[in-house]
């Protein structure tokens, strides 16, 4: 999976550099509504407080390709950009029993779910055509409780709540449309059980690391 998203990176960055995108944005380019299509690598891991080192086979994370959707209305204030931001995503990453090689994150046995994001973002414009941002908001996963060691999933999610924080830059390849390359910290510190009928029991505080790095491509309108 690092490599997956070494490849992300480098094709986004080539994509910034090569001579059809290097047409300068024209006044406006990073204000109003936008929507995006996003892919890039996932990792949810066990947090500080959770500690397996001692145990071989305890990777204490798990990883996987994860991909989305995005909408935003963006505000440009004399050269920095403020805001709005919304968005949908899904993961592959799951717990895997290989060969008695145990992935935990402290969860027990899971296959990541949809993830919602909702929060603001600030940048400044490093030139007409590229946006260097900070973001920063709320985030909620779903992961999948599955029986056993089997791969079944339970008629049970559990629902997990927390912050996001990350930095990126943004390019505007025309007037609409751009290309972003971001990295993405959150951290889960509670959840609860939720069950088929949507009924939820609070299982208290939990401690849980995600990291991602995305590319993606949107329209502005």
């Amino acid at each position: 999976m690092k490599k997956t998203a070494f490849l992300l990176a480098a094709g986004t960055v080539a994509l910034f550099a090569s001579p059809a995108a290097a047409q300068s944005a024209v006044d406006g380019a990073f204000t109003g509504p936008r929507a995006e299509v996003l892919a890039g690598y996932d990792m949810s891991k066990a947090g500080s407080t959770i500690d397996n080192d001692d145990i071989d086979n305890d990777d204490q994370s798990i990883d996987g390709v994860n991909y989305g959707v995005g909408i935003g209305y963006d505000f440009n204030v004399g050269g920095a950009v403020i805001g709005v931001e919304g968005e949908y995503a899904g993961s592959t990453a799951e717990t895997e029993f290989d060969d008695g090689d145990f992935e935990g994150i402290g969860l027990g046995n899971v296959e990541t779910g949809r993830d919602l994001y909702v929060g603001l973002r600030a940048g400044v414009l490093a030139q007409p055509d590229l946006l260097v941002y900070v973001k920063g908001g709320y985030t909620n996963a779903s992961y999948n409780l599955r029986a056993g060691t089997g791969e079944d999933n339970l008629d049970q999610d559990l629902r997990a709540d927390g912050y996001r924080v990350g930095a990126g830059a943004e390019y505007a390849l025309t007037e609409n449309t751009f290309a972003k390359l971001e990295y993405r910290y959150s951290n889960y510190s509670s959840a609860e059980v939720e069950f088929e009928d949507g009924e939820g029991v609070d299982v208290g505080d939990i401690d849980l690391d995600r990291h991602q790095i995305m590319a993606g491509f949107g329209f502005r309108f």
